[in-house]
């Protein structure tokens, strides 16, 4: 280190430790603003780049499709086709159905692929457990590896309904989706597929043009009916990555408004101690210190506890990212934080920090050293005199008019303070609205208030009791009983899209279904068979809209329905249908559960005990009124609004705190005339007040707008469409406290420094003086 740099790092060590309180201001407000963008970040990485990793390591299929054996020969569809870069295919693709009696898999319909090897030049699955099937009666099982959890499935034995037999011999997943189970080519062949699956990659793959474009070039000249389906790995992308771009919008406003009040906030800092400084300044110039050697010295006070907030910030916002990440992958990859957030963090936030104090820095670089020496405590009598003296006729106390007029002296610094407090009242704004909205959907999705109750009914697999009555029985048991008003019978069936690999689920409803306080956002809800709602996510995942016809297919049985009706849901694969649409497919099916509306009062816990007493084998579960999706959001929006607040608070602490210390000589005058501690700290602490109310008056629409743009960007991120009473959550009962959190924000920070100042003797100032 040169003899320079060395009295460089000595001046700002010496600063660093005489301007501790300002220190660990700047420490913290970089510590709570690297929290907010570490999240952000973690979040934006991993609604695209893990997926896209794994995508290009397996050389994941950009087309999943499906074409019908008796349009299309094998040797047509196995021919290069333009615009393709890899092909694999064709291969028999089946629909088994799982039999009731196994006791590790779910009944219903599985999509079963003939493969030779989980690799090739297309879609090469990563086999995770187990091997490979070589003979008859050997499967593989897609099931997500990130965890290893459902290792417990390998040796496992169930049956099918079309008469065969499997035994689990390996574990895998693809991270194109293409089929949820494999068998070998001649199993595949001795189950009567219907369909032949190929998989491609395209050239131009890109956008959900590209890829329809090279959709549209693979089956030209094909016969009409030849293609059955197909998936594009956007629709899969968007799938996988959901739950983080939902959090995304609004993680990214508390970052931006984060970042920018720490700007405001170093700035004022670095302000306040160029002012208050002076003195100091030109003994450095006259030591022989050059300017750029005296903005040096500020710098590095700054970049000090900005470096150490920026760490602790980064190790504190990875953990509380994790919470977020662990579903993003959707099991098929793991989701991590990548090292370039942290390294965009470790030196990013430092050098904002360091780039916001160098223009108040610059004036240090101006000031003449003889001025400097001569100015002494720069205290400015002269300004807000004015105001002073038009605040002095007021009918107020004098201690407040003159806390009234204490930030017209320093209108700069003032501002910048002022800026941080809208700021502060923006974030509880934006995050008073966010909480409505998402009490609001949450109250929606647990259909509060329309069903109080679920029943199951036992199934011998599960070890439970089967019920003494059968399906209809069950239902007038249900209605019977005291208590109850509506009763809606539910079947979970899974189910596939006709030529579309990927399962779904239908959930069929018998009874009382328009009273189960499903939020119906476009067209209607269900009033016969053949028709079916789905939720808005499902459409959005697969570019249907309401008028749609579905083809839906259990086994070998198909139904056609139209879409009537959009609902709220998050749910990307679920379908609604009458229970008449149901018995098309499978007309043996029992209902799987009931949902139950009681009356008003009626106690839940005597209608279970009813229940149990009609029929052993029936389980009543209280209907949850909690939302996760609603809990994380609150929790996260109400972490980040506290540290947001406590960065405003300390912004009005700084300014404060630098009035305390250049107005020390006034401090001492109006002590010594009569001034008691308790009027000093209103007078200091009604400086700040009054700065907190024009800023919560300000950060309202600022708040309210950022609402406006988040909300919807959150729904549109999810696939879904919120109605407008979710949207619009802005009424005058709540406009009219907010603006009440700029006051509190000024007045938390203003209070402590405050104090202080009303402890100063006037003997402590003549001995400065």
């Amino acid at each position: 280190m040169s003899r320079g740099a060395g009295a460089v790092w000595r001046a700002s060590r010496a600063a660093v430790r005489r301007r501790g309180a300002q220190t660990f201001v700047l420490g913290v407000v970089v510590f709570c603003s690297t929290v907010a963008i570490v999240v952000a970040l973690g979040l934006l990485e991993s609604v695209s780049a893990p997926f896209e990793r794994a995508f290009e390591g397996r050389r994941g299929a950009h087309v999943v499709a499906s074409y019908d054996p008796a349009e299309v020969t094998a040797a047509r569809l196995g021919a290069r086709a333009p615009g393709v870069e890899a092909a694999a295919g064709p291969f028999a693709q089946a629909v088994v159905t799982v039999a009731g009696t196994s006791e590790h898999l779910p009944p219903g319909p599985l999509t079963v692929v003939g493969r030779p090897s989980p690799g090739g030049p297309v879609d090469r699955v990563d086999l995770w457990a187990g091997r490979w099937p070589a003979g008859e009666g050997e499967i593989v099982l897609d099931r997500p590896g990130a965890d290893r959890f459902f290792s417990y499935l390998l040796g496992v034995r169930f049956a099918v309904r079309e008469g065969h037999t499997f035994t689990v011999v390996g574990l895998a997943s693809s991270v194109s989706r293409s089929a949820e189970a494999w068998v070998t080519p001649g199993q595949a062949a001795a189950l009567g597929p219907s369909t032949a699956q190929m998989l491609y990659r395209l050239d131009a793959a890109a956008t959900d043009a590209d890829v329809r474009a090279g959709t549209a070039a693979l089956t030209a000249g094909l016969p009409s009916g030849a293609l059955l389906g197909w998936q594009s790995y956007l629709t899969v992308k968007r799938d996988a990555g959901r739950t983080a771009a939902a959090f995304l919008p609004f993680l990214t406003a508390f970052g931006v408004l984060g970042l920018v009040v720490a700007v405001l906030i170093v700035a004022n800092v670095v302000s306040g101690a160029v002012v208050a400084g002076s003195r100091h300044i030109g003994v450095l110039k006259a030591l022989g210190f050059t300017p750029n050697q005296v903005v040096a010295v500020y710098l590095t006070m700054v970049l000090v506890p900005a470096l150490a907030g920026g760490a602790l910030g980064t190790a504190a916002g990875a953990v509380a990212a994790r919470p977020l990440l662990d579903d993003v992958g959707a099991g098929v990859f793991t989701v991590s934080i990548g090292p370039w957030v942290y390294a965009a963090t470790l030196a990013g936030m430092p050098a904002v920090a360091v780039l916001a104090a160098l223009v108040p820095a610059l004036r240090a670089h101006r000031l003449p050293a003889a001025r400097a020496i001569g100015a002494g405590v720069p205290a400015a009598p002269g300004r807000g005199a004015r105001v002073q003296r038009l605040l002095a006729g007021a009918p107020l106390p004098r201690a407040v008019s003159l806390g009234l007029g204490l930030p017209f002296g320093r209108p700069g610094r003032a501002g910048l303070t002022l800026a941080a407090v809208v700021l502060g009242a923006a974030t509880v704004t934006l995050a008073a609205g966010l909480s409505l909205t998402m009490t609001a959907y949450g109250q929606a999705a647990q259909r509060t208030g329309s069903v109080h109750t679920v029943v199951h009914a036992g199934q011998a697999r599960n070890h439970q009791t089967p019920p003494r009555h059968g399906d209809a029985e069950i239902e007038a048991l249900l209605r019977g009983l005291p208590g109850a008003v509506y009763v809606t019978a539910d079947a979970w069936i899974g189910l596939h899209l006709t030529g579309r690999s990927q399962p779904i689920t239908g959930r069929f409803l018998r009874g009382d279904s328009a009273t189960l306080g499903e939020t119906v956002v476009e067209g209607r809800w269900l009033r016969g068979p053949g028709e079916v709602v789905a939720p808005s996510a499902f459409l959005d995942k697969r570019g249907l809209a309401v008028g749609d016809r579905l083809s839906l297919s259990l086994g070998r049985a198909r139904a056609e329905t139209t879409i009537v009706g959009a609902t709220m849901d998050g749910a990307a694969d679920l379908i609604q249908a009458d229970w008449r649409t149901l018995t098309a497919l499978a007309p043996d099916q029992r209902a799987t559960q009931y949902e139950v509306r009681l009356a008003p009062g009626a106690d839940t816990g005597t209608y279970h005990a009813a229940v149990r007493a009609a029929d052993p084998g029936l389980y009543p579960v209280p209907k949850s009124g909690t939302d996760p999706v609603t809990v994380a959001v609150i929790g996260f929006a109400s972490l980040l609004t506290v540290l947001l607040g406590t960065v405003a608070a300390l912004g009005v602490f700084n300014t404060v705190l630098l009035d305390a210390r250049e107005r020390r000589r006034d401090l001492g005058v109006l002590k010594s005339i009569g001034m008691t501690p308790r009027q000093v700290t209103v007078m200091m602490v009604t400086s700040m007040a009054a700065l907190g109310a024009a800023g919560g008056l300000l950060g309202l629409p600022v708040g309210v707008a950022a609402h406006r743009l988040v909300v919807p960007a959150m729904a549109d991120a999810a696939g879904l469409a919120l109605p407008e009473f979710m949207v619009d959550v802005w009424r005058a009962p709540l406009l009219v406290p907010l603006p009440v959190a700029g006051v509190v924000i000024a007045v938390l920070g203003a209070l402590v420094p405050a104090r202080s100042a009303a402890r100063l003797t006037i003997a402590a100032v003549l001995r400065d003086e």
